[in-house]
């Protein structure tokens, strides 16, 4: 195998999973809170071929010699937290980030055991529900698939029946009677939020959740939880009655789509040129 038909196929490789990773931008343009990705490329190899000293001619500025590649792979599908425009839906439910932020909920998975335990995961939609407890008074906040809102006491976010609840900018959640209406309201919990630090360390569990990789030393450092003391420099907050969309601007996506098309493309002839070259110099014949 010659080195352009190698240069060309592992280009080819990353190039394939560029592709990949657009196709999915393109297909979650509409998921509510989906935050795209971006790839990052380097070489795999690049070294110096030499040349025949009779390349050195008089008048020859350049050194002998000239750089030659193998390709480059994708190294890092990196996560991008730009603010996704927000769309007001008048729903109580509906709520949107403003910010570098993540809601915290509770999903749970089966263990090799076959049992439910409980597992930590971060979302950008702000689509919930109300969900019946096993309290006949109070209702869980969940999110559309069923996950449990954690609240700032790292417990699941529960409202009463019968109320209407107000959700402040810092994720406060405020209570009023609809029985009684000059009932003062009264706080019954907060939204617990995270500030993302390190986003290219999250892992994608699908349905629009992440979670921390498995074994981290220190958590801390690629999410931080949001309180009163860490909240004033670069402030996350929460718009209640609005939904946040996707940051993917779909002419953005196609214009990259169709150029990454024409790489593969390109590197797709030099691998068949590289195959007709040698299936040449395999059917020579002396005279």
């Amino acid at each position: 195998m010659n080195n352009s038909m190698i240069s060309s196929s592992v280009s080819m490789h990353g190039l394939q999973q560029k592709l990949d990773m657009l196709a999915n931008n393109i297909a979650n343009v509409n998921t509510t809170g989906y935050k795209r990705k971006e790839a990052s490329f380097q070489d795999v190899l690049t070294n110096v071929k030499q040349q025949p000293r009779s390349f050195e001619k008089e008048g020859r500025l350049s050194p002998l010699g000239y750089n030659q590649g193998w390709g480059s792979r994708l190294v890092q599908a990196q996560l991008t937290m730009e603010q996704g425009s927000l769309q007001a839906t008048e729903n109580p439910l509906d709520t949107a980030i403003e910010g570098n932020g993540l809601y915290e909920v509770n999903t749970f998975v089966r263990d090799a055991n076959n049992n439910l335990i409980r597992q930590q995961a971060w979302t950008r939609n702000g689509s919930f529900e109300l969900t019946p407890s096993e309290d006949p008074a109070s209702l869980f906040l969940t999110t559309k698939d069923g996950h449990y809102v954690v609240g700032a006491d790292d417990q699941p976010v529960q409202v009463p029946v019968n109320h209407k609840f107000k959700i402040q900018t810092d994720g406060k959640i405020l209570a009023y009677d609809d029985a009684d209406k000059t009932a003062p309201p009264f706080e019954i919990g907060q939204i617990k939020m995270v500030r993302v630090i390190r986003p290219q360390l999250l892992q994608q569990l699908g349905d629009n959740l992440f979670a921390l990789p498995t074994g981290v030393a220190n958590p801390q450092n690629i999410l931080q939880t949001i309180d009163e003391t860490n909240n004033t420099v670069d402030p996350i907050t929460i718009r209640q009655g609005f939904l946040e969309q996707s940051n993917v601007t779909l002419s953005d996506e196609m214009t990259e789509l169709i150029q990454v098309q024409r790489a593969f493309q390109l590197n797709s002839r030099a691998v068949t040129s590289s195959d007709t070259m040698m299936g040449i110099a395999n059917n020579l014949r002396n005279g």
